[in-house]
């Protein structure tokens, strides 16, 4: 299915200007960056790459799409013939899925004639601004989870296209399975559930709905323990599939006390075994303040799929360089309080015993910087790279997120507000 029209109409309308003042393929370079993180927050993680990419793929103007166009007088019959043979033919480069960034990191730079790179300024900071902002918030929760699992089930409350992306940038941060069935068949990624409390009100008791369950689940499934009262599910619970039970969940409550309270019960009732997964309201604040409880899982919905308060990054997508004859014309925004560093830029991670301590941003004529180089290959003459796409891609961005991750010095994970984990220099 066409993407073309997931952009806004200046796109195109931008388009038609410069194809009547001859300006639409003098080359350039598009750079997406955040001039700041969202308030609080020491880093962020740079996911939605690989699904950005098969979007441009499919970035084509087909005969409904300009057909559509030419009714609504979009632009005129130059640019409909121009954009009905649009294919992105330019190179993209970026930061690896799941790479740490900080502000004013060039995580996408798309280089092309004016035109063609342009048009895709919406739907990449579309893609991007909300995936990063997910896998931003999810990667603080598996921080404050402190390797105990994490599912995303934030499903219901987001749209429904923006549930199967949520779950994916979720599994990238190091969440470690997913509600949404979709994003399980697309991505590859884990899912999970058994049932909720709808399911325990349809039956005449309690008993009656955790024997149902367990006939179909078997001992080793997940019961539902708080929709009346939670000392008497656990007993019924343990009573009817034994010691094997595999975990009950709390969905309601003072969680830190009633944890420890079940956990207790269970133990008493030779249930040393059946595990706690908790799943009301979590975010990052509420996951750490059950550090010392004995959760043994935990369930994420509306926090992340909403960015834990930031459901957007605050990424742009900027000119900051275009070609005249031989030469690189840095150009730059000088607004206030909106001004960017015009010119081409190659970053650089300085880290020191293992530790990251700079982000260097080198600015103009490439020299071969030192420390680890950022900018990976995304896309050839258009063509991605098959390695950031599918399933694979999405196993390459979760280890690449851990190993990013694993560099950052111990301040960037704490959750109390702080400046940005290490700084950004420009050279």
């Amino acid at each position: 299915m066409s993407t073309a029209l997931l952009t806004d109409r200046y796109e195109l309308t931008m388009v038609d200007a410069a194809l009547r003042s001859g300006r639409h393929e003098v080359p350039c370079v598009f750079e997406v960056f955040a001039r700041s993180l969202p308030l609080g927050r020491r880093y962020g993680i740079v996911a939605g790459t690989g699904r950005l990419l098969d979007l441009i793929r499919d970035f084509r103007f087909g005969d409904a799409e300009l057909r559509w166009l030419r009714d609504e007088r979009v632009v005129d019959d130059e640019t409909l013939e121009w954009l009905a043979s649009y294919r992105f033919r330019g190179t993209i480069r970026g930061y690896a899925e799941g790479e740490t960034f900080f502000p004013g990191s060039p995580v996408l730079v798309v280089e092309g004639g004016f035109a063609e790179a342009v048009v895709l300024e919406t739907l990449v900071l579309s893609v991007l601004n909300y995936d990063s902002a997910v896998a931003s918030a999810a990667a603080r929760m598996v921080s404050a989870a402190n390797g105990r699992p994490l599912a995303e089930m934030g499903s219901r409350r987001t749209a429904e296209r923006s549930a199967v992306a949520a779950a994916r940038a979720a599994y990238i941060a190091g969440f470690d399975a997913t509600s949404n069935l979709e994003a399980g068949r697309t991505w590859g990624i884990p899912t999970m559930g058994t049932a909720a409390h709808a399911f325990t009100l349809l039956h005449d008791t309690e008993e009656q709905a955790f024997r149902a369950q367990l006939e179909v689940l078997g001992p080793g499934t997940t019961l539902l323990v708080d929709t009346y009262d939670i000392d008497a599910a656990v007993e019924t619970a343990v009573r009817l599939a034994g010691p094997e039970l595999g975990a009950v969940r709390i969905d309601s409550g003072d969680l830190p006390p009633l944890v420890a309270r079940v956990r207790a019960q269970l133990d008493q009732l030779g249930a040393t075994r059946t595990r706690i997964t908790v799943t009301n309201d979590l975010d990052e604040h509420a996951i750490a303040a059950l550090a010392a409880a004995p959760v043994d899982s935990y369930g994420v919905g509306t926090s992340v799929v909403t960015g834990s308060g930031y459901p957007a990054m605050g990424m742009v997508y900027k000119l900051v360089a275009r070609r005249d004859g031989e030469e690189w014309i840095p150009v730059a925004k000088a607004s206030a309080n909106k001004a960017s560093i015009g010119g081409r830029k190659h970053p650089v991670r300085t880290v020191e015993d293992g530790v990251a301590v700079a982000e260097t941003i080198h600015v103009g004529p490439h020299t071969p910087p030192e420390g680890r180089a950022l900018l990976v290959d995304l896309a050839r003459e258009g063509e991605p790279d098959a390695r950031w796409l599918g399933r694979e891609g999405v196993a390459r961005a979760r280890e690449h997120r851990a190993a990013a991750v694993a560099e950052l010095p111990v301040d960037a994970l704490r959750l109390s507000r702080g400046e940005p984990a290490i700084p950004t220099v420009y050279s």
